[in-house]
């Protein structure tokens, strides 16, 4: 039996009005960068991504050397009023007094447990190498991972009353997946202890714990009751700060990053030497101007200072994050976020 063919013409309408959504949907591009509003910054981090992985383009970068460092403290998560790190080793002094009943008469201790915050701080490096030597040293790596891991389930920041590794910034976390879905090898380069992020960097940032470079306390291996054992030594290994920085990653990963970022003059040194290397590559600094949402702080911050970085940001070429105005989302629980324009999709051609 023949079909008329105004019947076909009705089907074939009526096929092609109810599959037309799905092609619409199917060809639109994907915003890999859904919490920045579309600016200089996002345009400028895709158009590189985009000439670095596109084969045939002059600036095509192999795989291999797609290499990303990011700091952590003030650019994957927030630092104010202090190092969280700090937070944590403040808790754990606390929790240790009942056994050091004579850190009620020496400093630094007894200005924790005084709730003198400021005087802590001004003991400066001195006063910061007995905390860390109290709380971080004389135990097994294992034994100082869980007591970090035990922290971070029951600590709340005292703003936003939320664990410290839920005060990551969403945009941060939109890079880091953007930079991996094409081919980039992503590591974090801290000042704070390289033992302490480890604990958390592979839940949190989907980066595992040997891409992970920070400061370090020396070690020594032993047999403890049976047991073989690498112990933390109340000595430090490595700063992995401003000139360490190029330093720790020269040890640990052996090449410099293509694309690096930081927050503080604390990144100078990194972003120097990563941005000054042959061929494409990619510097950003997150400018922490939103008060509203989280800080406005940079050259007289007593955290995460920012001066020569801002100074020279421009004769460097390094792009600068305006974070009230880059960002429609800081944290995931952020309720202020707004819908950005649509841009190119999460996967260039590798």
């Amino acid at each position: 039996m023949r079909i008329p063919d105004k019947l076909l013409s009705l089907a074939l309408a009526t096929f092609i009005l109810f599959l037309s959504p799905v092609l619409t949907l199917a060809d639109s591009p994907v915003d890999p960068l859904p919490s920045w509003n579309e600016s200089q910054t996002k345009s400028a981090i895709i158009e590189f991504v985009s000439k670095v992985t596109r084969k045939g383009s002059p600036d095509f970068v192999e795989q291999g050397q797609r290499i990303a460092t990011f700091d952590n403290d003030g650019t994957l998560w927030a630092e104010q009023p202090m190092y969280f790190q700090l937070f944590y080793a403040l808790d754990q002094v606390r929790k240790m007094a009942p056994e050091h009943p004579e850190w009620k008469n020496q400093e630094p201790f007894a200005s924790i447990l005084n709730g003198d915050t400021s005087k802590v701080i001004a003991s400066g490096k001195e006063g910061l190498m007995k905390i860390i030597a109290a709380t971080h040293a004389n135990m097994t790596t294992e034994e100082f991972a869980s007591a970090v891991a035990q922290w971070l389930k029951t600590a709340r920041h005292p703003k936003y009353d939320k664990p410290y590794n839920e005060l990551v910034y969403q945009p941060m976390l939109e890079l880091l997946d953007y930079l991996r879905a094409n081919g980039f090898q992503t590591y974090i380069v801290s000042g704070g202890g390289v033992d302490f992020i480890r604990v958390f960097a592979e839940e949190t940032y989907g980066i595992p714990p040997n891409q992970v470079v920070g400061s370090s306390l020396k070690a020594r291996y032993e047999v403890r009751d049976g047991k073989p054992v690498v112990i933390k030594l109340p000595e430090i290994n490595l700063i992995d700060d401003k000139e360490g920085k190029p330093v720790g990653i020269h040890q640990h990963i052996g090449q410099r990053p293509i694309f690096v970022a930081g927050n503080s003059d604390g990144d100078y040194q990194m972003l120097e030497w990563a941005t000054s290397g042959s061929g494409p590559r990619f510097g950003v600094l997150v400018h922490h101007t939103d008060a509203k949402r989280e800080w406005a702080y940079d050259r007289k911050s007593h955290i995460g200072q920012l001066h020569r970085g801002l100074d020279d940001a421009g004769k460097h070429s390094w792009h600068v994050i305006d974070m009230k105005n880059d960002w429609n989302r800081v944290f995931s629980f952020d309720k202020s976020s707004t819908t950005s324009n649509q841009a190119t999709g999460l996967s260039q051609l590798r």
